[in-house]
């Protein structure tokens, strides 16, 4: 069963969308800020997060700022609810970190189709590195960088950062630069800064780093297992 956290401080809205996801057989999980929904995550993670943007304590904006910095959060699904529709709010919700953007009032049919999508893009995001897992040939042992322990930040810096998290999900540069509003030139130019940093010399080779480092999705070991 795929476990989605609601996040808004509307009781209301939170209590119906929690009734639906569950008639629909999904597990839910609700919180009514920011705050207690990092809190909530930290502490069990769960397969996509549904959250408000104007929240008391900790906005929907903080709350995907802070989850993004943590392992667990980088790469779960992320959809925003939001009354705030004018594009600049959108383009803001995108460039913190979330993966759709849904205006207030919506059709829950909509809803469950980018729940459905974003559950299905994560599947294959997860069989596609297994599967170039399983094919990548070892690093050289001289190339190899030094083992990090996984709690230590990248040495990268906050942008080279996001692109590094948006390679290891196999998107195109295009993509990424849809996805980060920037050009796939910049893009280009963060990835090459990527790979001589941590001393690997492509895409695929940058996947097998942040396996072996444990950088990775939450849900790929389980894939792997599922793959053997």
């Amino acid at each position: 069963m795929k476990r989605i956290l609601i996040v808004d401080d509307d009781v209301t809205l939170r209590t119906a969308l929690a009734r639906y996801l569950q008639n629909r057989g999904y597990g839910v999980q609700e919180a009514r800020s920011g705050l207690e929904a990092l809190s909530m995550f930290e502490a069990d993670p769960v397969d996509v997060v549904v959250s408000d943007v104007m929240m008391p304590e900790m906005d929907g904006l903080e709350f995907c700022r802070r989850l993004r910095a943590t392992r667990s959060g980088q790469l779960v699904p992320f959809i925003f609810l939001s009354s705030r529709k004018e594009l600049e709010h959108r383009v803001e919700g995108h460039q913190t970190g979330a993966d759709d953007y849904l205006v207030k009032p919506f059709e829950l049919k909509e809803l469950i189709a980018k729940i459905e999508s974003q559950l299905e893009r994560s599947r294959r995001v997860h069989s596609e590195i297994v599967r170039l897992m399983q094919q990548a040939p070892p690093l050289p042992i001289a190339a190899s960088p030094l083992p990090l322990p996984s709690s230590q930040p990248l040495p990268l810096t906050p942008a080279e950062e996001k692109v590094f998290w948006e390679v290891i999900q196999g998107f195109t540069n295009k993509q990424i630069g849809d996805r980060l509003f920037v050009s796939p030139r910049t893009v280009q130019t963060h990835l090459s800064n990527i790979l001589s940093k941590l001393g690997v010399e492509n895409r695929l080779q940058l996947i097998r780093y942040a396996f072996e480092h444990g950088y990775y999705p939450p849900d790929s070991e389980a894939a792997m297992h599922d793959s053997e």
